[in-house]
């Protein structure tokens, strides 16, 4: 089983296991300096509160990391007042784990909007969107991401569960991605296509080019992922090595966020904090992310193994501890704003039930990348 790590921007960055910090040069320390590139993910669009259910995939909410206990309550409703109930309690942990089990649809991308909101409404910082997906919508999986990129999503595929096809444009937009199941991509196809040659079904995914490498582009993704969401069958699928996710911009810090986390920390906690958070970073990829024994990994040993010896680096940094390394592992709570008063919405929306299994409803995806 290979491991494939991505360094969270904000907090979600799991420390070393063994070995003293390194020693910065002048050199580094006149990047920390540099100013950095101006970068710009794409703002949050208003939400749109109207009824949604899930049709094609199952999640669940929960208050820790630890997803060997369970996944939590399961969601049954997309409305405002229900999702604001079942993410309450993530307020004392400051953290909300979201799994999801399913395609990439329409009504996924409102989860992650909604979701997205109601746990900035609560003042829940970090949050993990735990996703098990074989793909889906490709203008699903986009939006999606516009809310994962704007609302400091960490994504994790377990070893139990895959990212393939569409989802894998979620991974692009995610803060940071611990990754052990596999990441697989493939050619885009519409399902509900009317085309009846290669000029028509060749016209039709032109219309979603611009949007798919502009998407990618802000996200910090290479251009490569399109060119294999082109070209690769769709009656195959090509995993991605360690290697290429890291070439791609899936795999390493997201380059976007991390221009933009460090200004802010460089103002908040000073370059002599960025110095030991890069030196950590490093020494965490080496010797947590790949050990000796990383076949037996998962991403709950990844997460012990940087816990045990993070305070080698300084952390949790006394004048900076939210956002030291793996702050919200370790049960480091967020200083929480006053309750706020449920937003108009409130009373909007619709409950409804996770749909039957994403088999059925496969056919009625619009857009997408579907596992062969």
């Amino acid at each position: 089983m290979s491991l494939r790590w991505i360094p969270f921007a904000a907090c979600l960055l799991l420390a070393a296991c063994s070995g003293a910090p390194d020693v910065q040069t002048s050199a580094s320390t006149d990047a920390l300096e540099a100013p950095a590139p101006a970068v710009q993910r794409k703002p949050q669009a208003e939400i749109d509160w109207s009824p949604e259910r899930l049709e094609a995939g199952d999640a669940w909410v929960d208050c820790g990391a630890d997803y060997r206990q369970g996944d939590g309550r399961p969601v049954l409703s997309l409305a405002y007042v229900d999702l604001r109930a079942a993410m309450q309690d993530c307020r004392a942990t400051g953290l909300m784990r979201l799994r999801y089990k399913g395609r990439v649809t329409a009504s996924f991308a409102a989860l992650a909007e909604r979701a997205g909101k109601v746990a900035g409404d609560l003042g829940i910082g970090k949050r993990i969107l735990d996703i098990d997906s074989g793909g889906g919508s490709v203008e699903s999986a986009m939006r999606a991401g516009d809310a994962i990129g704007e609302n400091d999503w960490a994504i994790w595929v377990r070893g139990d569960s895959v990212c393939h096809s569409a989802c894998v444009l979620l991974l692009a937009a995610g803060d940071m991605r611990v990754i052990v199941g596999s990441v697989g991509i493939h050619r885009m196809i519409r399902l509900r296509s009317t085309a009846t040659s290669r000029k028509e079904l060749g016209e039709e995914l032109r219309r979603i080019s611009d949007d798919l490498r502009n998407y990618l582009e802000r996200n910090g993704a290479s251009a490569e992922v399109y060119d294999l969401m082109t070209t690769v069958p769709n009656r195959t699928l090509r995993i991605l090595t360690d290697q290429e996710l890291e070439d791609f911009g899936l795999a390493g810090s997201n380059a976007v966020e991390d221009d933009l986390d460090r200004i802010r920390l460089a103002r908040r906690c000073g370059t002599e904090f960025l110095r030991r958070r890069d030196s950590f970073r490093r020494a965490y990829e080496a010797q947590c992310v790949q050990p000796a024994d990383a076949a037996h990994q998962d991403v709950a040993d990844i997460n012990a193994c940087g816990l045990t010896l993070r305070t080698r680096y300084g952390f949790p940094d006394p004048q900076c501890p939210i956002e030291s390394p793996m702050a919200e592992l370790d049960g480091a709570v967020l200083a929480m704003p006053a309750e706020p008063a449920p937003a108009d919405v409130a009373a909007g929306g619709d409950t409804g039930t996770a749909a039957p299994d994403a088999a059925e409803h496969a056919a009625g995806d619009d857009t997408s990348v579907a596992h062969p």
